[in-house]
């Protein structure tokens, strides 16, 4: 039967697993002359550790473990089943002998690993050799073996029930898991429903995230227990305890960070979600501003949050592989200033991002043109915005390059509408049915929601070649001020035609003075001869 062997430190001496962020102990900085430790099996279970230096530790433990195995195998095809345990003297050191068979030699280092002198250190070994034989022999009698079975039985029994529970709790949280829409202001109700439908989404991804885990956890330790019952199936157990140290250690960090991450969204939109739906965000235009733009500051906390827990993640994943993180801290100063030299754009983007953000420059949502792109404001951070423009096109932008922009649809917009009139209509008429017009549509119960103000009109604002250019101004809520504009056009439209108004067009008038029309007049005469 093979046995395995592991390096691990002598606070471990009783459990099979290192301790989650344990380092290798070692009594020099010299790396191949570091002195480490190393456990000694039989059937599975620990026995006694040895020590010796990291380039030495592999081959010793594998000669005392060969030794220990033929040992094992010899008592046990022995029908006597006696146990002689010798030590002697060689060279000053106690020398072990089990049965005849030379077993090891107790070294200095296997003595200052147990603070003791190499002979007691030898008694201590002898014993528990002593112990795990005989534990070894009883483990594989007929009564033995039947208890065992029955115990696997009912682990087996046990997995299934317990597998069987944690999918049907989850199956009711599935079931449950719908998210209360709280009575609020028409306004929020759609910005409240979005954050607590995201918020349901991460909380449900966490819940089966952890159902997953939790039912591979029944099934994969239910197994490894199993394995553990019997002699000749235990090395497997410690096999797989063994190499899964390193990928349960790193499972565990990733797990934590990815909940941690998922929790910290929900809280997030709970936040949020629960501010609006006070209504304490409904109190002042700015507020209101604010209630409408929360998406924007939302998803940088969220951006932000996940970078720091990332870093934290790795910082963790190193010390729990027993990495000295100290050293990659003080070389990170320098590599981040390095960084910082070579990627001054970067640093751009984010300081001008975050004074968009904080400054309420734009938010997500709003209509913006810089230079000479614009449109609809898709994704915000730190450092790019991209808008959508009137094609479709998805426009990105560095927020270095940001230097004017126009919010078209901040806190409220306005529609601004240049009317022609004909020269020949009466003028007083025109702009009393503009004023008409104007108000009819104040008044009207879906367009009175979407207009802040009643419409004024300015007057004529200039002599152009298709008439005279009357300015009306309308404002509007943020967003809307085209379609209000649309609308006012065409109930114009209407009303000019029931007044007899005509929409001019562009016009031009050729003036010829006598001198040309007679020239013109004899050239025609010539022509017609």
């Amino acid at each position: 039967m093979a046995m395995a062997v592991v390096s691990m430190p002598k606070a471990s001496a009783q459990i099979p697993i290192l301790p989650f962020l344990q380092s290798p102990s070692s009594v020099s900085s010299d790396a191949d002359n570091r002195t480490v430790s190393g456990w000694i099996y039989v059937d599975g279970y620990q026995v006694f550790q040895i020590a010796a230096t990291r380039s030495n530790l592999s081959e010793r433990s594998r000669n005392i473990q060969q030794s220990l195995n033929q040992i094992r195998q010899s008592y046990l095809s022995s029908s006597e089943r006696d146990i002689e345990i010798e030590t002697r003297t060689q060279n000053g050191l106690p020398v072990i002998y089990v049965n005849g068979q030379y077993l090891m030699t107790v070294t200095t280092e296997d003595a200052r690993l147990r603070r003791q002198e190499p002979a007691v250190s030898a008694m201590e070994i002898t014993e528990q050799l002593k112990t795990a034989l005989q534990r070894s022999s009883q483990e594989r009698t007929t009564e033995i073996l039947i208890n065992q079975a029955q115990v696997a039985g009912g682990t087996a029994l046990l997995i299934v029930v317990l597998s069987a529970g944690v999918y049907y709790f989850q199956r009711r949280s599935q079931e449950n898991s719908k998210h209360p829409i709280l009575p609020i202001a028409d306004n929020a109700q759609q910005l409240t429903t979005q954050l607590n439908q995201q918020q349901d989404r991460d909380i449900k991804e966490v819940k089966k995230v952890l159902f997953q885990l939790t039912q591979a956890s029944v099934w994969g330790s239910g197994i490894v227990f199993i394995l553990g019952l019997f002699p000749y199936t235990r090395v497997f157990q410690v096999g797989i305890l063994s190499a899964a140290q390193i990928p349960l250690r790193l499972g565990i960090v990733v797990l934590g960070i990815y909940v941690a991450i998922r929790f910290t969204y929900a809280l997030i939109d709970r936040f949020t979600s629960t501010l609006i739906s006070s209504g304490v965000l409904l109190n002042s235009e700015a507020s209101k501003r604010m209630q409408l733009r929360v998406s924007t500051f939302s998803g940088v906390t969220k951006s932000i949050t996940t970078g720091l827990l990332l870093v934290f993640g790795i910082l963790l994943s190193l010390l729990s592989l027993g990495i000295d993180i100290v050293p990659l801290l003080a070389g990170a100063g320098l590599i981040g200033v390095a960084l910082s030299l070579a990627s001054q754009s970067l640093i751009k983007d984010a300081i001008n991002g975050f004074l968009v953000i904080v400054e309420d420059q734009y938010a997500l949502g709003d209509v913006i043109a810089v230079g000479d792109v614009g449109g609809l404001v898709e994704t915000l951070n730190l450092r790019i915005t991209q808008v959508r423009d009137a094609e479709g096109r998805l426009i990105t932008i560095p927020n270095s390059e940001i230097k004017v922009v126009a919010n078209l649809s901040s806190r409220w917009s306005r529609a601004d509408l240049t009317i022609p009139v004909a020269y020949q209509n009466n003028i007083d008429d025109a702009l009393q049915l503009l004023k008409q017009v104007g108000l009819e549509m104040n008044k009207d119960t879906y367009w009175k929601r979407l207009i802040l103000a009643p419409p004024e009109v300015l007057g004529i604002d200039n002599f152009g070649d298709r008439g005279l250019m009357i300015r009306v101004w309308i404002k509007t809520l943020p967003l809307k001020q085209w379609d209000v504009g649309r609308e006012f056009r065409r109930r114009l439209k209407v009303t000019f035609d029931h007044a007899g108004f005509t929409i001019p067009v562009p016009q031009q008038g050729i003036w010829l003075s006598e001198g040309q029309l007679l020239h013109s007049e004899v050239n025609g005469k010539s022509d017609s001869h």
